[in-house]
């Protein structure tokens, strides 16, 4: 696990400074504290930059980086991990390489030389990596299928920087620091900004499962996986049992891989109890486990954490999060480079500061509810789904019988809230009545509480684009599963990966997830949805193929999402700090909010009439993000 940065630039008058890319280095020497390699070299249009931090996990000491090939004409530096580099490897050495480390990242070098582009559909793992090829005289940026890694880029005249952080991009003084309107837009939508964009006009993310080719100014980006979903046909039950039992342990036991000790979080949910279950079979001492929870009891999973603890015999450790957790959203905000909204950022820092006092790789249960229907919300989207063959003038009624005025979906509570806004999208295509359940502020919304010279700037910008173009590319499968496509090419990258990617880092700690194994996500999206979800249960399969690993109390549990209890805080002991930040004159004046819709919302979650503690959050770190980012340069790390 490491961090990556460099340039490219297009004249041979323009000259990197040795000590900028030191500088980008630093500014990431939290993903890679172990190590730190530069690469500068002259090519016939200017200049090559590659720079890595490295978290040593694999041939700790020979794994230094940048690499290259035998004749030096091909470099790579690489963040995360090739998990079927030990195949790969041999297979080179076969065909005549020669290797000098027991390292990952070596292997894509030699591949690269065999397959061009071509070597990424050979990787099994969680990737973000940049090849120089001096012969062609082109940069190759590419990014793992699912998102796990996150890689970004500037282009001007003077050439490429790229990087696993904007920050590192930022250290180069050319690039702009000015806020993207259409970013903020999504983000107020999402809690995240949607890949390409970031929030800073002219930065950009390279989208999960693409590449991108830099070769003399000209930049291509290029897709190049995409999960097959299945349309519903008859599937034998007990084939799908064993096939996702074999895929899924043998994807566990690859991530096992490690010259440095390993752990596991354990929340109690389904996927991670499963994780650890496979984990303790697999191994000959006690699982390390770790687990965060609450005061607030009905936040807090402990019990069920417990419970599945003691039925690994797992070395199990526990952590109580507390609201002075504000002590650490500065460096939240710092560590994610964009306003990021979901709070539960909080909890996954904290579990990742234990975990890291103990281990240095720890895994997870990340993907399993989007490859295996096990958000509540799928039921919804077989509603949904129905709704969408209901005639159009029929649909329009219910739309307005369901909907009682722009307030209400400002201001309502959660549930209620939820399905007003389902009737009255009915109205519309279905893949914008989903966005109702990924949605904190709707389009209306957010027109509600912007100002009028920000609305302008926005335009016409709608973000059930995002969406749309996924529910397009799912192809024949049915609404649900068109969903769970949209979850894992959307949500899943921009929020869930990013998150994990971002805190686990922050701590220097590496987090890998069997579920996001691509041969489990592709098995996952060829299984019916009637075998993900059947009657209300989701994750049925998953729970069919393990149900003999997991305690009937984990196994027959409701879904709970992985939270904090931010409505209460904001009511009680952050209320004076969330009303300081967000009714301050300068974050008023920043002309993105109208003051007194702001203070509505305030007003109303105040006295307990909504509950608006996920917007609050929403907008208190775009306000903290603002102030680190934009009005001041950020701290060196």
């Amino acid at each position: 696990m490491c961090g990556i940065c460099g340039m490219v630039t297009l004249t041979p008058q323009c000259r990197i400074d040795e000590a900028l890319l030191k500088s980008m280095c630093h500014v990431i020497r939290h993903r890679g504290p172990d190590d730190e390699g530069i690469h500068l070299v002259d090519w016939s249009g200017g200049q090559v930059a590659l720079g890595n931090r490295r978290l040593s996990i694999i041939d700790v000491a020979g794994g230094h980086q940048p690499m290259s090939n035998e004749d030096g004409t091909v470099w790579v530096i690489c963040n995360g991990e090739i998990y079927n580099f030990g195949d790969l490897r041999d297979r080179l050495i076969g065909q005549g390489h020669k290797l000098r480390t027991r390292c990952d990242t070596e292997v894509l070098v030699h591949l690269y030389e065999e397959k061009g582009t071509g070597l990424l559909e050979d990787l099994r793992g969680m990737f973000a990596f940049a090849i120089w090829d001096a012969e062609k005289e082109r940069l190759f940026l590419a990014r793992d299928r699912l998102g796990q890694k996150p890689l970004t880029y500037y282009i001007d005249e003077e050439g490429i920087v790229f990087g696993s952080s904007i920050k590192s991009i930022l250290q180069a003084p050319r690039v702009p620091r000015t806020v993207n309107p259409d970013a903020l837009h999504h983000y107020l939508t999402f809690q995240y900004v949607p890949h390409p964009l970031t929030m800073f006009r002219g930065i950009q993310k390279v989208p999960p499962a693409h590449y991108l080719l830099y070769e003399r100014g000209r930049a291509k980006v290029e897709r190049y996986w995409l999960p097959a979903f299945a349309e519903e046909r008859d599937v034998s039950e007990a084939k799908c049992v064993e096939r996702l039992r074999g895929v899924l342990e043998e994807a566990t036991r690859l991530r096992l891989i490690s010259d440095v000790p390993l752990g596991a979080f354990l929340s109690g949910g389904i996927d991670s109890s499963i994780v650890v279950g496979i984990m303790s079979r697999l191994s000959a001492t006690p699982v390390k486990t770790f687990s965060i929870g609450f005061e607030e009891e009905n936040y807090d999973e402990l019990a069920y954490a417990r419970a599945a603890a003691a039925r690994f015999h797992t070395d199990h450790k526990e952590y109580i999060v507390v609201p002075k957790a504000v002590e650490v959203i500065p460096e939240i905000v710092w560590h994610f480079d964009e306003p990021f909204g979901d709070s539960s950022a909080v909890p996954t820092y904290y579990v990742s500061k234990i975990t890291r006092e103990n281990v240095t790789v720890a895994l997870s249960g990340d993907a399993g509810d989007e490859c295996f229907a096990g958000y509540p919300r799928y039921n919804a989207m077989r509603f949904v789904g129905l709704a969408d063959r209901v005639p159009r003038p029929l649909k329009s009624l219910l739309s307005r019988v369901g909907w009682g005025g722009l307030s209400a979906s400002v201001d309502e509570g959660r549930t209620r809230r939820r399905i007003k806004k389902l009737l009255r999208a009915l109205a519309h295509p279905a893949s914008r009545t989903s966005m109702t359940w990924v949605s904190i502020l709707d389009e209306d919304s957010k027109r509600f509480l912007y100002t009028e010279d920000f609305a302008s700037e926005v335009g016409g910008a709608d973000s059930h684009e995002f969406i749309a173009q996924y529910h397009e590319m799912a192809g024949k499968t049915d609404f649900v599963g068109r969903t769970i496509f949209a979850d894992l090419m959307g949500y899943l990258p921009g929020d869930i990966l990013t998150k994990v990617d971002i805190m686990s880092m922050a701590n220097s700690l590496e987090v890998r997830s069997p579920f996001l194994d691509h041969k489990v996500v592709e098995l996952a999206a060829a299984i019916p949805t009637r075998l993900k979800l059947r009657g209300k249960t989701g994750k049925y399969i998953l729970k069919r193929a393990f149900g003999d690993l997991l305690p009937e109390r984990i196994r027959t549990r409701g879904k709970r999402g992985f939270s904090i209890p931010i409505h209460d805080w904001f009511r009680h002991e952050l209320a004076d700090y969330m009303k300081d930040v967000l009714l301050d004159t300068a974050t008023i004046q920043r002309g993105y909010l109208r003051r007194k819709a702001v203070e509505r919302l305030i007003e109303h979650h105040m006295s307990g009439k909504w509950d608006n503690g996920n917007r609050l959050w929403l907008l208190l770190m775009l306000e903290l993000w603002h102030r680190e980012f934009i009005d001041r340069r950020p701290r060196k790390g």
